[in-house]
Parts: C-alpha cells; sequence; structure tokens
C-alpha cells in the first residue's frame, strides 16, 4: 500500500505560542484501531481552564495566549484611561470654584487600583457613605403628628421642631460656617435659628454692596476701575507722565500728584500736576445741591441729569470758575485739561511737597498781617471783578506758597445773585475774620465790617441775627431782578476756557 505523505507545515496564533502541525504519519498508522482509541480519548477530555487571578498589569512579559487574560488587560486599560479623563473633566469643569462637583460615581473601580496605604486609612472623597453625613429629618406626616393617646408627637413638638431647624442650617450661604453639628443632634429653638437666618441674610445684603461700592465708588485714596481707566489713558495719551500717590482727600474728592507730559493742542503742560478726582459716591453730594441747583449757568441742565453725571457736572463748574478767577489775576491753580469727573490742574508746591494750608503754614507776625490785606483784597476782586462768591472759603481752603496766599476749592462757588449768594459771603466773612483774629491780627475786621467792605453794602448792625435778617430781606429783593443782575456776569469765552477731551458717555 502507497504511503500518504503529509507534509508539515507551521501555523502562527495571532494570541500567543505558535502551534506545530503534527508530525507526519502512514495511512497504516491513521487507520489503526490503537491510533483511533487515543484520538478519542483525548477528545473527550475538556481543556483546563487558564488561571484568571494572575496578575493582568500590562507589561511586556505577560502570558498572553488566553483569549481571557487578554480581553481583561484590554478592559483594563481602556478603564484606567477612562478615570484619568474623568478626573481631568471634573477638574476642568469645577476650576477654581468654592464648590465643587464630584464624577467620582461614573468611574470605573477595579481590585487594581487598590492603593499603597493601609486598610485603615480611608479617603472620603471616592467613598459613597459618609459616616458623618447627617441623616434627613424625620417628616412629619400630613396629619401633623405621629403616634398614639399618650405617645402621640406633633410637628410642634420642642425635640423635633429643634433637629429640622438644625439640619436647615445646611441651607445657609458657604460663607456662612456652620461646622460639624449637624451629625451631633443638636436643637435649635425657632428664635435662634430665626435670628441666624436673619443675620446671614444682612450679611449677604452687606456683602453685596459692599462689593458694588468698591467696584463702581471712588473710595478713600483709591479709584474705581472707571477712574483708573481715565487717568491710564490721559499717561498714554501724553498728557501725563506718570501719576503718583495721594496728597490730598476731601469731602467730595481725591486729589493725586502727577508730572506733566507734552504739549496737549498747543497748551504747555505744567511739569507738575494734581489730579482731582471727584468721588462717584452719592452721599457727599447729596446735601449740597443747593450750591448748583439755582446756579442760572447749570440751572437747565442740572434738572436734565441723573446723580452720577451731576458729579462731573461739579467738575466743569470747578473748571469754569477757575478759569474766571484765572482771567482776573486772582491767584489760583491753572486748568490743564478736564475728562469727565477728572480735572487736572497746576501744582501748587515744589518738588512734590504741596503748598501748606495757611492754618498750617509757619508765618511770623508780618507775614499773617500781610496774608490778611491778600485775602482781603483777593475776596474784593472775587466779588466785583469775578462776580463770585466762595461759599467755602476758611483756613482749610487757602494755601501759602511763595509769600502768597492762593484760592482752591472752588466747585461750590457761585454768583452774588445766588438765593442764598450774600448769606454764604457772610459765612466766609466770618471764618476769615475769626481765623486772623486768633492769629493775632490786630487789624482783623470783624464778619459785619468785612462783609460790608468786600460786598459795598451799607448794612448798619452789629447783632447777627438783625445782620441776617437785612441779607435775606436784599436776597428776597433780587430773586426778582437775576435776570437784570446777570448783566453784571463776567462772561467766559470759548478762548478763555481749556480743552475737554471727548466725553462720550461710559
Amino acid at each position: 500500500m502507497d504511503q500518504l505523505e503529509v507534509t508539515p507545515k507551521e501555523t502562527k496564533s495571532p494570541w500567543g505560542a505558535p502551534v506545530l502541525a503534527p508530525s507526519p504519519c502512514s495511512l497504516a498508522d491513521v487507520m489503526s484501531e490503537q491510533l483511533a482509541r487515543q484520538l478519542d480519548e483525548e477528545g473527550n477530555t475538556f481543556p483546563e481552564i487558564p488561571d484568571t487571578d494572575v496578575d493582568l498589569t500590562c507589561n511586556p512579559e505577560a502570558d498572553t495566549s488566553s483569549d481571557l487574560i487578554l480581553a481583561q488587560m484590554l478592559q483594563m486599560e481602556f478603564d484606567r484611561e477612562f478615570d484619568t479623563q474623568l478626573r481631568r473633566e471634573e477638574k476642568k469643569f469645577n476650576g477654581d470654584s468654592k464648590v465643587s462637583i464630584s464624577f467620582e460615581n461614573y468611574r470605573m473601580v477595579h481590585p487594581y487600583e487598590d492603593s499603597d496605604s493601609s486598610e485603615e486609612e480611608v479617603d472620603w472623597q471616592d467613598t459613597r457613605h459618609d459616616p458623618y453625613k447627617a441623616d434627613k429629618p424625620t417628616t412629619t406626616p400630613k396629619k401633623g403628628f405621629v403616634g398614639k393617646g399618650k405617645n402621640i408627637t406633633t410637628k410642634h413638638n420642642e425635640d423635633v421642631c429643634g433637629r429640622k431647624n438644625t439640619a436647615r442650617m445646611d441651607n445657609f450661604g458657604p460663607e456662612v460656617q456652620v461646622g460639624d453639628g449637624i451629625g451631633m443632634d443638636l436643637k435649635l429653638s425657632n428664635h435662634v435659628y430665626n435670628a441666624l437666618k436673619q443675620h446671614c441674610n444682612t450679611e449677604q445684603r452687606r456683602s453685596a454692596r459692599l462689593h458694588e461700592k468698591k467696584e463702581h465708588s471712588t473710595a478713600e485714596q483709591a479709584v474705581d476701575p472707571r477712574t483708573r481707566l481715565l487717568m491710564y489713558k490721559m499717561v498714554n495719551s501724553g498728557i501725563l507722565e506718570n501719576i503718583n500717590g495721594c496728597i490730598s482727600t476731601g469731602k467730595e474728592s481725591v486729589v493725586f500728584h502727577a508730572n506733566g507730559g507734552n504739549s496737549f493742542e498747543e497748551m504747555i503742560v505744567p511739569e507738575e500736576c494734581v489730579l482731582k478726582v471727584f468721588k462717584t459716591t452719592l452721599n457727599e453730594f447729596k446735601n449740597r445741591d443747593k450750591y448748583i441747583k439755582d446756579d442760572y449757568r447749570f440751572k437747565d441742565r442740572f434738572s436734565k441729569l441723573n446723580p452720577r453725571k451731576i458729579i462731573r457736572l461739579w467738575a466743569e463748574k470747578e473748571m469754569h470758575n477757575l478759569a474766571r478767577i484765572k482771567k482776573a489775576g486772582i491767584p489760583c491753580p491753572e486748568v490743564v485739561i478736564l475728562k469727565k469727573h477728572i480735572l487736572v490742574m497746576s501744582f501748587i508746591g515744589k518738588d512734590h511737597v504741596p503748598a501748606p494750608k495757611i492754618k498750617d503754614a509757619i508765618l511770623s507776625s508780618e507775614d499773617m498781617k500781610k496774608a490778611y490785606y491778600q485775602v482781603l483784597n483777593m475776596m474784593q476782586r472775587l466779588y466785583q471783578d469775578c462776580n463770585l462768591v466762595h461759599a467755602d472759603l476758611s483756613e482749610y481752603n487757602m494755601l501759602w506758597h511763595d509769600g502768597q496766599v492762593w484760592f482752591i476749592d472752588v466747585s461750590q462757588s457761585i454768583e452774588p445773585t445766588h438765593p442764598h449768594g450774600l448769606k454764604f459771603l457772610f459765612r466766609d466773612c466770618r471764618n476769615v475774620a475769626t481765623f486772623f483774629q486768633k492769629a493775632g491780627v490786630t487789624e482783623a475786621l470783624n464778619e459785619f465790617e468785612l462783609f460790608n467792605t468786600v460786598s459795598e453794602l451799607q448794612i448798619n448792625s452789629d447783632n447777627e441775627a438783625d445782620f441776617l435778617a437785612q441779607i435775606e430781606a436784599l436776597e428776597k429783593r433780587n430773586e426778582d431782578h437775576v435776570q437784570k443782575s446777570s448783566k453784571k456776569i463776567f462772561m467766559d469765552t470759548s478762548e478763555d476756557s481749556p480743552p475737554q477731551l471727548n466725553t462720550d458717555d461710559d
């Protein structure tokens, strides 16, 4: 019988070690009963299941001959990448927020993630059951009570209400530090809980107001973002070289020192300047509208503006008053530019040192006497030539520089035709007379004589009540002749007014 030879052939398995083909055998061996019985026994035996408890971590030396082990390794690698991506998304979603959202419930938890730490250590961030988490308070049925007979408990029970109030504290804002008292079976009475709730609501509203005020208001020695932007624009445009620190604060403004830059529209900018920033808070201006609403120059515009734009009107009024005073030759700061509620003026002082107020200046008796006569002359020229009343003249608004008195802070200055112009003039005279008399100037006139000297009116009275009564009578009489008296106004042409930047609305 011819022999049938089978050529040996090697086949490769994609899952593991190659499996060699059976060795060649003759046809007689294939047809033998012994060989058939042996093959039948081998076919009826079950294959051994591979051990699945082996290490499934992916390493180059891992046995990949079993499909089950290989599938588990691929699944664990996929789950590990999924958990890594989930942590990345969680971090991106929460950002810097104080209240974070956890994606732990979506993680694929597997045995291979056991940490090297001891079993006693528990990371409460990864656990789904916090042992310290407060239990939800037992709810009272709709009927309002539980139990029967003597064991009945209503919803008004002291212990039940106390536990409910304690649980409700968890609803307070995040800034309220409740602590871990929720899980300690505390009982808060209704009175205490209501007081805490009212306090939390009040604090939240107060913090919101403070935040808004800081963002939108000019505070002491500080500016709000809009004002800061206007100041930066002045530096970028070359009007100012740099802005230094705060040198003075007042009731309605903050004054900063600055170094002048290049010329602006053929106007030479002084080497040293000051920025008078009118505060954008409305508190200081609520009771000062009397200085502007009855001024005929701004009466029509005052009624049409909202409260915040009225503050800009104050800056514009001081600019026009300074231009009028400067034209009359009275020593005062020179206006450089006006931008909304920021007024740039020349600096009264030298080398970043502001000139002292006359109340702080150390003057000899001769210098004090000289200063008094200068103030008297300046008040007369201010009233008669400029047709203005300072309305806030005192030792705090007069500077002493280079042997000369300088007037500042004229934003509230008004004309004598104002319904209270003469009354404000008398107040200025009283302040000036009182200061120089206390300073030892024997030639100083009293407030009645000083008023008559400045106004050239002849009011004969040494009693303040009678003197004020006659002043009010004059004001009443002049109120009917405002238009006629306005002919005496010191007119300002457009050439006299300093340039203004574009004052487009915010």
